[in-house]
């Protein structure tokens, strides 16, 4: 991993808020690519042939960028400063490179063409390109990760990366299961359009959790619901006044509903915000309450 810089021992990193590319994000992006294909890294997929056929001995940068585009229409001809595209096409290229990345490996030195036959790591090139394109995405501010796996999602706190990304869903209620995994799934997200949907699913699973108790009483299903949750008299009012409103959320801006006069969610601050508010609700209440020791075995797992 690399090591941090003297601001960021000093101050903390960056606030990851930037949901666009920079610029100066962009230039350390080509840069990496740039390197990774000078060094052969890219030859794993997209080989230059030793003339005399004994192996691989370099990256054929015309064919990746080719394939690149291939996969990625919208990116550039050239890994050029001056032809940035759209946030969105450069974390898809990010990711096919990630796909496609090795680590290259000198091999026997051919002397007759000055180079070296290479063979290749695909889980050491891997690291080492997430570790690069993640810390200049870090030293910008950028609010998206390249993950072990990948992909490419929003990126998220360290407590928030714990409570949303480590929650094993077992409430016994395989469509509620199945609600709350697709509505964390489509949260870390990079599209915003795509973060939008995990509200609608949060809150699904929100309407459908409220039924676990009485399915043909639903405000009385709440009612012993949070009752297995706080016993105390003011926290329990608390958690009832949090119940009302979540709900009224849910069905006045465009989260449930798509009539005219909802209000729409218009930014990423706004589905964070909706979205750990309720999380936490439910998160409370599946922990603690109808569904008890047997819903989370395992301290970390919902």
């Amino acid at each position: 991993m690399s090591t941090p810089y003297f601001s960021d021992r000093e101050l903390g990193s960056r606030p990851r808020t930037n949901e666009e590319i920079s610029e100066n994000a962009w230039g350390g992006i080509i840069a990496a690519i740039t390197s990774f294909i000078a060094d052969g890294s890219f030859g794993y997929r997209y080989p230059i042939d030793c003339p005399d056929g004994e192996g691989i001995c370099g990256c054929d940068e015309d064919l990746f960028l080719q394939a690149l585009r291939g996969d990625i229409p919208e990116f550039p001809r050239w890994l050029n400063i001056r032809e940035m595209p759209h946030t969105l096409v450069i974390l898809d290229a990010l990711e096919f490179c990630h796909d496609n990345v090795a680590k290259p490996i000198k091999g026997k030195y051919h002397q007759y063409f000055d180079h070296y036959h290479l063979h290749f790591s695909p889980d050491e090139g891997q690291v080492l390109f997430r570790e690069r394109i993640n810390q200049i995405l870090s030293r910008n501010g950028i609010a998206y990760q390249l993950e072990a796996n990948g992909r490419v999602v929003r990126f998220l706190t360290q407590e928030l990366q714990n409570l949303i990304t480590s929650a094993r869903f077992r409430t016994g209620d395989r469509e509620l299961d199945l609600l709350l995994e697709t509505a964390r799934n489509k949260f870390i997200d990079r599209n915003l359009e795509t973060r939008r949907e995990s509200l609608e699913k949060l809150w699904d699973a929100w309407e459908r959790l409220k039924t676990t108790e009485k399915p043909e009483n639903k405000k009385e299903s709440i009612r012993v619901l949070l009752d297995k949750v706080a016993n105390e008299q003011q926290f329990r009012g608390v958690l009832e006044d949090d119940a009302r409103i979540l709900t009224k959320i849910g069905n006045g801006f465009m989260i449930r509903h798509s009539e005219i006069g909802k209000a729409p969610v218009q930014s990423s601050e706004q589905v964070d915000y909706f979205f750990h508010r309720l999380f936490a609700l439910i998160h409370l209440i599946l922990r603690t309450g109808a569904f008890g020791n047997s819903y989370a075995p395992q301290g970390t797992s919902l």
